[in-house]
């Protein structure tokens, strides 16, 4: 039998580590046609809203970053989303974060899953912040190698 992979104690030394407010970790679930994404795991979070949050790719803050492979930095929120579009990012609204970044996790070459931090006061995620969250997530997260380029 194969060790579970404890993503949870994982995620919440990575919050610990980095000194974010809040953080989740969202994975795809294969659908019919296309992927479906859900946040799987969070640390820091203020409520368990996150686990209903259900997105396509190409979607939400999850869905975008699993669809292009490519960061995702919302250093205020307040400044850079208008009011009518928050319910584009249930995630911010549920955990009332004011500063967000998301980055691809990369498992064999393919995004398997998006690690998100955020803040719920002042502090903002800035560019610096958010390579340390994409060197974390090449390191590898649970059985995610982290390996954005298979070299055969």
């Amino acid at each position: 039998m194969k060790n579970q992979v404890d993503y949870q104690r994982e995620l919440d030394q990575i919050r610990q580590a980095l000194g974010y407010d809040f953080m989740s970790l969202a994975l795809a679930d294969p659908a019919e046609y296309d992927y479906v994404i859900r946040w799987k795991y969070a640390s820091g979070n203020s409520n368990s809203r996150y686990k209903r949050i259900v997105l396509q790719s190409g979607r939400g803050i999850a869905g975008i970053v699993f669809k292009t492979g490519k960061p995702f930095l919302l250093y205020s929120v307040q400044e850079q989303v208008k009011q009518d579009m928050l319910f584009s990012y249930p995630i911010v609204n549920s955990e009332k974060l004011k500063s967000i970044g998301a980055v691809p996790l990369w498992n064999d070459a393919r995004v398997a899953g998006v690690l998100l931090g955020g803040f719920r006061g002042d502090r903002q995620v800035n560019e610096t912040m958010l390579r340390e969250l994409q060197n974390t997530a090449r390191r590898g997260i649970g059985d995610l190698n982290g390996k954005e380029l298979l070299l055969s």
